[in-house]
């Protein structure tokens, strides 16, 4: 009898266990976002070559690689010395390696780098392994070529490159910032340096890196092929002018999966000739949301295509998904998704703006008048906002203003439930729109703008051929 009781509360145990793990597993199915983690450092594989020391705990190598210690060709390690020789010394040697190699940055020290630049082609496999902490000078006067970009750090033309570690980069770019004319009014407008870049880098991996104080841009992938990025923390105060995460331009097969972001501008901005991108698993707070553009500056032709946002988080940003183009231009952005967002305390959480303008001198915004009489607009279409739930702390919670020229066509918004953070019926969010062709508006509020027919609507008044 006592066995019998036993083995019947067993089997009740069982089932309970197995029902909470069923709810466990529905709930994580069905969450709209994927909080970030941090990828694990990876695993010592091999022993290492030119350590500064026979058995170092930092002495190791990845994936069977042949690693050059920046110790061994001098790096101080202290924050004050300038490393730039010894880093530029390390790569030229891992670059020329027959065999894998790895540039090792060891922990606990801090290495002051001015402008450096890792180029390529390398004769084989190159893992950029950062533990320790990279600073850029405070003063940057003089950095870039006339009439180029400046860069602090720039890997260029590497087939096969990882970039990988626990280690942070900080771009000290509080003096930048203080100096910038969208700052102070009275400064000259200059272009900051931006503090990451690849640029023609092709089958290449980032992962578990932290980016800090960028001067502009944090992270730049430009004219790459097949990169993927993982478990990026980004993180630079609200207020710092024209700070972008990620900015992906030129580029073709770009993963990005799980990023943190906080910055002064868009946490994840994507340009001209970018295709095929996804991201997924981004927070983002503070910044200015996640965007495809600016497109078609100066009357310049812009050309995006299949670009994915699925699965994020933004909290208290300027604006949430958006699309932004200047008229004038001329292209196509087609193709974009944005889905499964959850919006908190976000200022404008969907938006669509072809008639985006910034001046170079903020202290003249007349400047952008002229945009608004422009005849030609790069094309919006096949857009699909998806599963984007949360709260705007305006009331303008959707806002599809297109070009009268090129209005924007095949607009989808499904699934879609923003409500004003504070209640009361004179705060109830709104949806407006001008020049928008909607393809579908299913389950959307607020309602989805009555000044924007459906396309199907046009088809049946024959005002629209079926495209």
């Amino acid at each position: 009898m006592a066995s019998r009781t036993l083995l019947a509360t067993a089997c009740c145990l069982v089932v309970l266990l197995l029902l909470t793990l069923g709810g466990a597993l529905v709930e994580a199915h069905s969450a709209p976002w994927v909080p970030h983690r941090k990828a694990a450092p990876r695993r010592s594989l091999s022993t290492t070559a030119n350590a500064p020391e026979s058995g170092s705990p930092d002495g190791y190598a990845t994936e069977n690689a042949t690693t050059f210690d920046v110790r061994s060709f001098g790096a101080a390690g202290d924050g004050k010395t300038d490393d730039t020789a010894a880093f530029k010394n390390a790569w030229a040697q891992a670059c020329s390696s027959a065999q894998p190699a790895a540039v090792l940055v060891p922990a606990g020290k801090s290495y002051l780098l001015k402008e450096t630049s890792l180029s390529g082609p390398c004769k084989s496999r190159v893992t950029f392994r950062l533990e320790g902490t990279l600073v850029a000078p405070e003063d940057k006067s003089g950095w870039g070529k006339p009439g180029s970009l400046p860069r602090w750090i720039i890997f260029r033309g590497v087939d096969g490159l990882t970039v990988t570690g626990e280690g942070a980069m900080d771009g000290r770019g509080a003096s930048s910032w203080k100096n910038s004319c969208r700052t102070n009014h009275a400064m000259p407008c200059t272009v900051a340096p931006s503090a990451l870049t690849f640029a023609s880098c092709d089958r290449l991996a980032v992962d578990g890196i932290t980016l800090l104080n960028a001067p502009q841009i944090h992270l730049w992938v430009e004219r790459c092929r097949d990169a993927t990025l993982s478990g990026l923390t980004i993180a630079s105060p609200g207020d710092s002018p024209e700070n972008d995460g990620i900015h992906v331009a030129r580029s073709d097969g770009v993963r990005i999966l799980g990023a943190r972001i906080g910055a002064g501008d868009d946490c994840l901005s994507v340009a001209t000739g970018t295709a095929n991108l996804y991201a997924t698993w981004i927070e983002c707070g503070p910044g200015h949301g996640i965007s495809v553009g600016s497109l078609g500056r100066g009357n310049s032709r812009a050309e995006v295509s299949n670009v994915t946002v699925d699965g994020a988080h933004l909290s208290g940003t300027l604006f949430g998904a958006r699309i932004k183009t200047w008229q004038g231009g001329s292209g196509y952005a087609r193709g974009i998704r944005f889905l499964n967002m959850a919006m908190d305390r976000v200022r404008n959480p969907i938006v669509i703006d072809q008639s985006y303008c910034t001046t170079t001198d903020p202290s003249k915004p007349s400047a952008c008048d002229h945009q608004q009489s422009q005849s030609s607009a790069v094309e919006v279409s096949d857009v699909v906002f998806g599963n984007i739930t949360g709260t705007t702390v305006t009331r303008d919670a959707i806002r599809l203003h297109c070009s009268e020229a090129v209005p924007c066509r095949d607009v989808v918004l499904r699934d879609v439930h923003l409500r004003a953070r504070k209640r009361g019926e004179k705060n109830a969010a709104t949806s407006s729109c001008e020049n928008a062709l909607l393809g579908e508006a299913t389950n959307v509020s607020p309602v989805p703008c009555s000044s924007a027919p459906l396309k199907k609507d046009l088809v049946t008044l024959g005002s629209e051929d079926d495209v």
